[in-house]
């Protein structure tokens, strides 16, 4: 759940951003760079941040919506029903500027006489977006992909910070209960084993992503 819940939302968002700050003028540049700002935020330091944020009562999201909704107390991290929606947002935040510096590269080398020409064939916005960028873009995606699916695997810092697994395991993710089993309960065969089959999966989802969003494209 967390690795798709991220990895799709996170490539989503990001290439929304990537095509909105297309253009290079001085307000782009600058938002692109607040968006890229949280990438080079350590992710412990961005999850002991959040932590004050989500605070029950106190936590500045706490105080805003007490405003709206006139109660408070809401104890994000705490409910299994938000927590792990709380570091799947945290994980999207983190990611998605990286993820759009690529996006916009690849945009940058698609050639304009291609959406000339569809222009002048009488195509409209998502015409052109559907049927010329997103063809033209898929080694990017590929490559987007494969990273985004590593950091949704290995990228769990936040979670041993903020939840540590809890309440009753709801973000215990994978590498997070490798670590787990290996650290707590020294079960280092069963750890290694965790581990390997991990790594198998991860290899297996990349070669399947490649081979998917891949097909048919040309690097010429």
């Amino acid at each position: 759940i967390y690795i798709v819940s991220t990895v799709i939302p996170g490539m989503i968002l990001s290439l929304l951003l990537a095509l909105a700050l297309k253009k290079n003028n001085r307000v782009n540049r600058w938002l692109r760079a607040l968006f890229f700002f949280p990438t080079i935020i350590p992710l412990v330091a961005a999850a002991t941040l959040w932590s004050f944020i989500f605070l029950p009562g106190v936590g500045l999201l706490d105080y805003y919506l007490a405003k709206v909704i006139t109660t408070s107390s809401h104890n994000f991290l705490g409910w299994q029903s938000t927590a792990l929606g709380a570091l799947i947002f945290i994980g999207i935040w983190k990611f998605a500027g990286y993820y759009m510096l690529f996006f916009l590269a690849g945009l940058q080398s698609i050639p304009d006489d291609a959406m000339e020409a569809a222009q002048l064939e009488g195509a409209n916005v998502f015409q052109c977006f559907f049927y010329v960028t997103l063809p033209l873009l898929r080694p990017t995606i590929t490559f987007v992909a494969t990273i985004a699916l590593v950091y949704g695997v290995t990228q769990i810092d936040h979670v041993a910070v903020m939840t540590n697994g809890g309440p009753v395991n709801s973000t215990t993710v994978i590498l997070h209960y490798i670590q787990t089993v290996a650290m707590e309960s020294q079960d280092f065969g069963k750890a290694s084993a965790a581990t390997v089959l991990t790594v198998a999966g991860l290899f297996l989802l990349s070669w399947i992503n490649i081979r998917i969003i891949d097909r048919g494209t040309h690097y010429e």
